[in-house]
Parts: C-alpha cells; structure tokens; sequence
C-alpha cells in the first residue's frame, strides 16, 4: 500500500515541481503567505488530493470548477475577468454585508493550492486550467494591494508573482 501523503512535502514532490519553484516559501505549511500554508490552502490540496484519486482521468478543471463553485457559492461562469476590477474589489473589502476573506481570500487562494497541488503531486498544470489560476492570481495581487495597511502586502505579492512565473512555465 502506498504511503499517503499530508500536506507540501518537498521530498515527496515531483521534481519538476522542485525545480520550477525552489523558493522556501512554497513548501512550507506553516507560512501563511504561501499556496499550503494557510488553513485555507492546506484544505485544498488534501482536497484536491483526494478528488484525484477518485478522478484519475478527469483534468484539473473539473475540481477546480467544483472548488470555486462551493465556495463561492456561484457558477464558474462568474471567474472571469471582470472580477478584476479594481474599484469592484475595493468596494467588496469596504462593503460589511460582504465576506471578501471567503469570497475573494478563501477562494482564490483555494484555486490556487489546487492548481499547484497538481504541479507538486504531477509535475504539470493542465495547460486548460492555467487561466482559471492566472485569475485568482490576479486577483489576489489586486486584494493584497487594496489593503494598503497590511504589513504583508509586498511580501505576498512577490509570492504571487514566483507563482505567476512558475504557472507560465508549468
């Protein structure tokens, strides 16, 4: 029987993983600026973990279509573009009645762990799901940047962009 594995485990990575990320920040699971680090993050990949062992032959886009839509509570069809707007998110994070750490933090951040779970557990991410990620990258950078008194904006911000760099390559 093969050993499951919990949570970022570099020695247990693809090495295409490792070597289109060699940064410390990614495979910790404690970070909580990294893709595994959060609580949100961590979800995710055992998640997706476990959607792919049930779905050996189904691509990446059918789990992240089924994370987003839980999560956010609306069709995928929602993802696109033109939630990048910048005013849009500023009024989201300034609005009380609306949850922007569930319905842009948790789910971004949860496409994300998906995504690069496949990079990690794969060593590749389906080339289809790669605009899905970009976006809540995106996204997330935009998020990071609006909140103008966290200490950790530019810090999380450049880890989105190793990501970003990463995904091209992928």
């Amino acid at each position: 029987m093969e050993e499951e594995i919990y949570g970022i485990d570099i020695k247990h990575a693809h090495q295409r993983a490792i070597e289109l990320i060699p940064e410390d920040f990614f495979w910790s699971g404690i970070d909580e600026l990294a893709p595994f680090g959060s609580d949100e993050g961590d979800m995710a990949l055992a998640e997706y973990r476990e959607w792919r062992r049930e779905n050996l032959s189904l691509p990446l886009y059918a789990c992240l279509k089924w994370t987003i839509e839980s999560i956010s509570e609306e069709s995928i069809l929602a993802y696109s573009p033109k939630m990048l707007d910048r005013a849009l998110i500023k009024e989201q994070i300034e609005d009380r009645d609306f949850n922007d750490q569930q319905f842009i933090f948790t789910v971004d951040v949860s496409a994300i762990a998906v995504g690069f779970g496949q990079l990690v557990d794969e060593g590749k991410i389906d080339e289809s799901s790669k605009s899905i990620i970009q976006l809540a990258i995106d996204r997330q950078k935009i998020w990071a940047q609006s909140l103008s008194d966290w200490e950790y904006n530019k810090e999380y911000i450049g880890n989105l962009l190793v990501l970003e760099r990463a995904l091209v390559l992928a």
